[in-house]
């Protein structure tokens, strides 16, 4: 099977810099592998999965040097799988609500995991809490980002919301992950009618990625690898009750502030006159856009 190239799913804008430089390049690399063996992209998320589950193992040794960086080269080990199975899935055309799920459902499980097996480690009501409360945190904060993340990449290519089809399926778990991921875009309707109606939508949709992509940089923080980062430092501190307190504030608090900034990055479009700092041309577009609406 020919490896295609690649398919400029992911804007390098916006990415984090672990994943340029290491964890797509590496996933790019064992993608011919993968094909020519007829891995499946689920198989690859299972294997995730599994790579994620000796790493908090690991972790819950957070006492032990040796075990925490061991911990750490089986969770880059796991994000590197987690890029490949997506490569997989677009390169063979297999991509399915199920197979979506099932990377989502590998991704919060290890964390999941991770954080009982710390928790278990200090043995406190109070670590328990923690990793509890931090716990609700994360899947609320992925679950945003994920949806911010989409509709960046989607708005780009001068798509707007209406213009696709939405995924049927009958899991109630599905349907769930879906609608908290995309509570955002209730307050995001005008500027999807206003790329709706463009005369010039792809122009428009680059036009918003250029304002918008500062942003989407910031909300990296939110991503795997961060916290995977996050929680390596912690254990070598001798204090893995830091990870979940960086949950619980810092992350909640640039959750909150990227959606509402990417919020007026949109309004910025729909109501031109508002901000009069915008870029000239910027602003021009915009404002065709809105009359001819």
């Amino acid at each position: 099977m020919t490896v295609p190239p690649p398919d400029g799913s992911r804007d390098r804008r916006i990415e984090d810099p672990t994943n340029l430089w290491v964890i797509h390049p590496t996933a790019r690399a064992l993608l011919p592998r993968a094909l020519s063996a007829r891995v499946s992209a689920n198989a690859v998320s299972v294997i995730g999965l599994a790579l994620g589950t000796a790493a908090a193992f690991c972790y819950s040794d957070w006492r032990s040097v040796p075990s925490v960086l061991l911990g750490l080269l089986l969770c880059t080990a796991w994000l590197i799988a987690d890029g490949l199975d997506g490569m997989i899935a677009r390169a063979t055309g297999t991509a399915s609500p199920l197979g979506r799920f099932l990377d989502g459902l590998c991704d919060h499980g290890v964390f999941i995991l991770i954080y009982v097996m710390l928790a278990a480690s200090i043995g406190t009501a109070g670590a328990w809490a923690l990793a509890i409360i931090a716990g609700a945190a994360h899947a609320v904060q992925s679950m945003l980002y994920e949806g911010e993340r989409a509709r960046f990449h989607r708005r780009l290519k001068g798509v707007a919301t209406g213009a696709v089809p939405p995924v049927l399926t009958r899991n109630p778990l599905l349907r769930g992950y879906d609608r908290l991921a995309s509570l955002p875009e209730r307050g995001a309707g005008q500027f999807e009618r206003l790329l709706s109606n463009a005369s010039d939508p792809i122009g428009l949709g680059q036009d918003y990625g250029r304002r918008a992509a500062p942003v989407m940089k910031v909300m990296a923080l939110l991503t795997a690898n961060v916290r995977v980062q996050a929680i390596t430092v912690a254990c070598l501190l001798g204090m893995p009750k830091l990870f979940w307190w960086f949950e619980i504030v810092p992350l909640t608090i640039i959750t909150a502030i990227c959606i509402a900034r990417h919020r007026r990055v949109e309004l910025s479009f729909v109501r031109p006159s508002r901000f009069p700092d915008r870029d000239p041309l910027a602003t021009a577009l915009s404002t065709r856009e809105h009359r001819h609406s």
